[in-house]
């Protein structure tokens, strides 16, 4: 099975945010995404609400749940208590965690999944007391599959910044799939699925899925959100789930 993708529609709210004006709607733009085949929606609430707010996240699930029952919804952060009752309020179907400061501009390495397992630990079981399919944000590592797996999570996902990085470098570019590559096997040897997000294109995504075929899901925002300036967000969506083999 290809890979399914979901719209990360941060960079939507951003845009909006610099206005304070309600265009571009994100539940809009996210109900163009899904009527077009997208596999569900992302969002990565900040505390300082630069780009999601916490008023999108109930009417994104509403959204899902009155339009597109099929589809799903993945909130991600850093597990702070808030966040943790943001997502306990609003029950996404997935939720993924990242090691982020909140001042970080995004999202740019994976758990220490050995080193921080004191923190993962408790927060992944009362995730999964609460129904929740839970991912970790990961890099490319296969020694620290184990430990990702021990933390009791269902998935990782894939940092894949390094290798978006590479699209002017192809030796570079195979070096970081190859990485990426093995990272999957030995996730997928610990009983975890893989999703990848970061810097993922049309370009570079079937070159990922062809080295990484087992792969669960893609979760792509910024270039996604770029390309709808051209092509629109319904031509934009046919393009990367071409490009994700569908």
């Amino acid at each position: 099975m290809p890979a399914k993708l979901s719209v990360n529609v941060n960079a939507i709210a951003m845009l909006r945010n610099r206005r304070d004006l309600p265009w571009p709607s994100v539940t809009g733009l996210g109900r163009i995404a899904l009527a077009a085949g997208a596999h569900g929606l992302t969002v990565h609430p900040r505390p300082d609400q630069r780009h999601i707010r916490f008023s999108d996240v109930p009417e994104i699930r509403a959204l899902i749940d009155d339009e597109f029952p099929k589809a799903e919804f993945n909130i991600e952060g850093y597990p702070t208590e808030d966040f943790l009752e943001l997502v306990e309020k609003h029950q996404p179907e997935q939720v993924t965690l990242v090691p982020d400061d909140p001042s970080q501009a995004t999202s740019d390495h994976g758990w220490d999944f050995a080193g921080q397992a004191g923190l993962l630990k408790p927060v992944v079981a009362r995730l999964k007391k609460g129904g929740f399919r839970v991912s970790l944000f990961s890099d490319a590592e296969p020694a620290g599959m184990s430990a990702a797996r021990d933390t009791g999570a269902d998935r990782i996902e894939l940092f894949t910044g390094p290798y978006g990085a590479c699209f002017d470098d192809k030796a570079k570019a195979a070096r970081e799939l190859e990485k990426l590559a093995k990272t999957a096997e030995a996730a997928l040897a610990a009983g975890l699925a893989v999703n990848a997000g970061h810097d993922l294109v049309v370009d570079n995504l079937p070159q990922l899925m062809k080295h990484i075929p087992t792969l669960a899901e893609v979760s792509i925002g910024h270039g996604l959100t770029a390309d709808a300036l051209e092509h629109g967000m319904a031509g934009t969506i046919r393009r990367y789930l071409k490009a994700c083999g569908w």
